[in-house]
């Protein structure tokens, strides 16, 4: 009978370590589950962005093709002749233009009076200077810049200065 007894605590320890390590096997699965369902939930997450921004930046290359011409026709309007008949209507095409450009969240890059801003603005020209105060200032506007919502299409090119000490002592 001692042996049957011995037989029982055994088994009933058995089933007691069994049960000890069953909850470790749950947690163990809960924890994956949660991290999975984590993943996921960042994974929608990261789709509904992409997909947005998809749809927001879709324009993009159009624009980038339309620019010039939206140029070109500012350069040409610059360069008319004030009593020429077709000024007035190459007004209203640009004001038509720049009404299209608004509705489409593009912007136009502000460059004058401002610091030179490397994120919107590519410096192809250095202009010396003898002001302190006017160093890495925007000196003028070579070809304006565009934004959509806050994405530069094109960057401004800007001519900068750049502050140039000169002693006129060792020049001579």
């Amino acid at each position: 009978m001692s042996k049957s007894v011995n037989n029982e605590d055994q088994e009933i320890q058995n089933e007691a370590e069994e049960l000890s390590a069953t909850p470790v096997v749950e947690i163990d699965y809960q924890d994956k589950y949660q991290r999975a369902l984590a993943d996921y939930q960042n994974l929608v997450k990261q789709s509904a962005r992409d997909k947005s921004d998809l749809i927001r930046y879709a324009n993009e290359k159009l624009l980038s093709e339309l620019l010039p011409v939206y140029d070109f026709l500012k350069i040409s309007l610059a360069h008319s002749a004030e009593n020429d008949p077709l000024v007035d209507g190459l007004k209203y095409v640009l004001q038509e233009f720049k009404k299209v450009l608004t509705n489409a969240q593009v912007s136009e890059i502000e460059t004058t009076k401002k610091s030179f801003d490397f994120h919107k603005m590519e410096a192809v020209e250095m202009v010396a200077t003898e002001d302190e105060a006017l160093n890495d200032q925007v000196a003028k506007e070579l070809q304006a810049g565009y934004m959509i919502f806050d994405k530069v299409v094109r960057p401004a090119r800007v001519a900068v200065y750049k502050f140039d000490k000169l002693d006129k002592k060792e020049e001579v």
